[in-house]
């Protein structure tokens, strides 16, 4: 399947993710399978673009190759000014927490801590100090409106609040850039339009954001779509 993208007129020089000629390919069940062919996307500084297209067309392929969880087997991944395809993988375990923090469909939160707890796990391997990092804490669930449920774990939180959570975990490092995964897949529609104005407010404060949805309507809410076919 082969995954193609419009071209949008982004410079290059603007962008904070620059994916020139990319290819991507996998061996299913002994088959050859090409995920994305001469793949070009830029993403510039504070924007917000939703990768939309049917299953098989690359777009968590796409999260992938930007997030340094996986390496193109053809072109150049540039993410802040940094080629990931001539970097190893201990290069790009240091580099990651420090550039890039991503929100999964799933949240992928820990049941036997709290909220608070499963925010500051990324921070455990920083040198911040116990009490640099619970002010750290404090200040990103106050930022998506948990502050007050700190002390709660995830099976005491609702959908969208756990997803606020995982997006509390997501910015604590401070990356400049969130990856999310279908990120109001599993919530009512109240609940994904919260999330959805959250991450529209992290632009505003100077993030970028990829999302991949399939929902048109959490589409509507970036800055720009990109459609991949299969």
């Amino acid at each position: 399947m082969i995954a193609q993208i419009s071209t949008t007129g982004v410079d290059p020089l603007e962008s904070i993710i620059s994916l020139r000629g990319v290819a991507k390919h996998y061996t299913v069940r002994q088959q050859h399978v090409s995920a994305l062919r001469d793949f070009n996307l830029d993403l510039r500084r504070g924007e917000f673009v939703a990768l939309m297209g049917p299953s098989g067309a690359g777009k968590t392929s796409v999260l992938n190759l930007v997030g340094g969880l996986d390496r193109p087997d053809a072109g150049e991944v540039i993410v802040m000014g940094t080629h990931l395809e001539r970097m190893n993988s201990g290069q790009l375990a240091r580099w990651r927490p420090r550039h890039v923090g991503f929100v999964f469909q799933s949240h992928n939160l820990l049941g036997i801590l709290t909220a608070a707890e499963n925010v500051e796990l990324p921070l455990l391997l920083t040198s911040l100090s116990r009490a640099a990092r619970q002010r750290r804490v404090a200040a990103c669930l106050d930022q998506v409106g948990l502050l007050e449920r700190a002390d709660h774990k995830p099976g005491q939180l609702s959908g969208g609040q756990q997803q606020r959570v995982g997006i509390a975990r997501a910015i604590i490092a401070e990356a400049p850039l969130l990856l999310c995964d279908e990120p109001t897949a599993d919530l009512d529609r109240a609940s994904a339009d919260d999330i959805l104005s959250l991450l529209q407010a992290l632009t505003e404060r100077g993030r970028s954001i990829l999302m991949v949805t399939h929902a048109a309507e959490a589409a509507a809410r970036a800055h720009r779509q990109i459609q991949l076919a299969a």
